[in-house]
């Protein structure tokens, strides 16, 4: 039986999947908007720092004023209906909630909620991908001691790449590289919220329109949103990272087999089983036609000249040599795909990924040259963005985790383009992310 099939039980039933969704910024909204049309599933509480501004974005999203007007958790609980306040805490111990979803995108914040809805017995699905890049083994490790699950959000990037290589690697085939597509420029990691629209491509008036947060968009273009969302892919597929980081070769998707493929093949690849962001921008600056910009992708490579007949066979698009074949979700549509997790954890008790392993970090980079006694501000910012190591890398050198950069100081001089180091500012070591962090680079 299907997941919407079982949902609708769950409605006839009158026995919902309970949720209680962490943060309503544009990711969180956009679920607010499916799930009122989503069988078997109650929001029983939205927590948000800024009341009015959550609500004020659910109305936007179509619900109607009456529907979250429940004046307590429990009332919310009894009634069907929604309570809308500030009390993340609360809501994460109330014992009708099955299911935490985070999504304030501050991974220090995350992790502390994660850590409380694991304490309370509840399932975390985490929108927050920051918070995995920076310590999801250990929050996996925790989950599994309290015996609940801890999940990717599908929708986003990661978890709907760890989706097809699985179906690759279920179905016999062996994978040389995943990953998703990007619109990059080596310029774009310099951008800053004011450069992000221009180069974005949308105008100002659209991004208001859309209630688009500049600073979290710039960390989409400046690299970091795809070096943390590569960081998760490799971290729960064993595939590896590039050992200087992620090289945004341009293409469209029928270029993928050629590319992904080890170099001595012809491709762009140091070796097999890696992730990779495609570009969607070719060297003279054009957009590429039939681009990936938006969308995740497998890569696998025919191990027989009978699964190398079938390619050609059936009039597969695969790479010069015909052994390489992509298979691809064009488009991700972020929250609004989120249901399929919800269901997967809620009736399936299965996670839509999850961090396996220590394999990749994200490391934070000067955006510009700094001077000690400056503060950072964290992703998305004007002081540093994230690039994609191998942990093997990463720690042994000090790396400091674009994760840890939001509001701390430096204490001494950074130049331009170099690797900042825990030793480069103040860490505040009694932060559950912090402590989870160590966690993990004890697993190097």
């Amino acid at each position: 039986m299907g997941l919407f099939e079982q949902l609708q039980e769950r409605h006839v039933e009158d026995n919902p999947v309970r949720v209680g969704v962490i943060g309503a910024g544009k990711f969180g909204t956009m679920f607010l908007a499916q799930v009122q049309r989503i069988p078997g599933v109650h929001v029983v509480g939205v927590a948000d720092l800024r009341v009015d501004v959550a609500k004020s974005n659910m109305v936007y999203a179509a619900w109607p004023a009456e529907q979250m007007e429940a004046s307590s958790l429990d009332a919310a609980h009894q009634s069907g209906e929604t309570h809308v306040g500030q009390d993340a805490m609360a809501l994460i111990n109330h014992p009708g909630v099955d299911i935490i979803i985070e999504c304030t995108g501050n991974p220090v914040i995350a992790v502390d909620h994660a850590l409380a809805a694991f304490d309370a017995g509840t399932h975390v699905i985490s929108a927050t991908v920051e918070a995995d890049a920076v310590c999801g083994a250990a929050l996996v490790a925790r989950a599994a001691e309290a015996g609940v699950i801890y999940s990717l959000a599908y929708g986003d990037q990661p978890a709907m790449t760890v989706e097809l290589v699985d179906w690759a690697r279920t179905c016999g085939f062996e994978v040389a590289a995943a990953g998703r597509g990007h619109k990059w420029k080596p310029e774009f990691r310099f951008s800053t919220p004011d450069t992000i629209w221009d180069y974005w491509g949308i105008t100002v008036e659209q991004a208001e329109r859309g209630r688009l947060n500049p600073k979290m968009f710039n960390s989409f273009l400046d690299g970091t949103k795809p070096a943390i969302e590569s960081a998760a892919i490799s971290n729960a597929t064993g595939l590896n990272a590039p050992t200087n980081g992620l090289a945004f070769p341009p293409g469209s998707i029928d270029d993928i087999p050629n590319l992904m493929r080890p170099r001595e093949e012809g491709g762009v690849l140091e070796e097999a089983g890696m992730v990779e962001v495609i570009s969607s921008i070719a060297p003279d600056g054009s957009m590429i036609p039939y681009d990936i910009r938006k969308g995740v992708w497998v890569a696998v490579k025919a191990t027989t000249e009978y699964q190398k007949n079938c390619f050609e066979e059936y009039m597969v698009s695969t790479d010069d040599s015909g052994l390489y074949f992509c298979n691809y979700k064009r488009y991700h549509l972020i929250g609004l795909e989120l249901g399929l997790t919800v269901g997967s954890v809620g009736i399936r008790n299965e996670a839509t990924g999850t961090s396996k392993e220590f394999r990749s970090d994200v490391v934070a980079v000067a955006k510009k040259d700094m001077k000690a006694g400056e503060m950072l501000d964290g992703e998305g910012g004007y002081c540093v963005a994230g690039q994609l190591r191998p942990s093997r890398i990463s720690v042994p050198g000090r790396a400091l985790p674009l994760g840890l950069t939001g509001d701390i100081k430096l204490v001494r001089d950074v130049a331009v383009d170099t690797v900042l180091t825990y030793d480069d500012v103040v860490i505040d070591e009694t932060l559950s992310a912090v402590k989870l962090r160590r966690e993990c680079e004890a697993l190097v």
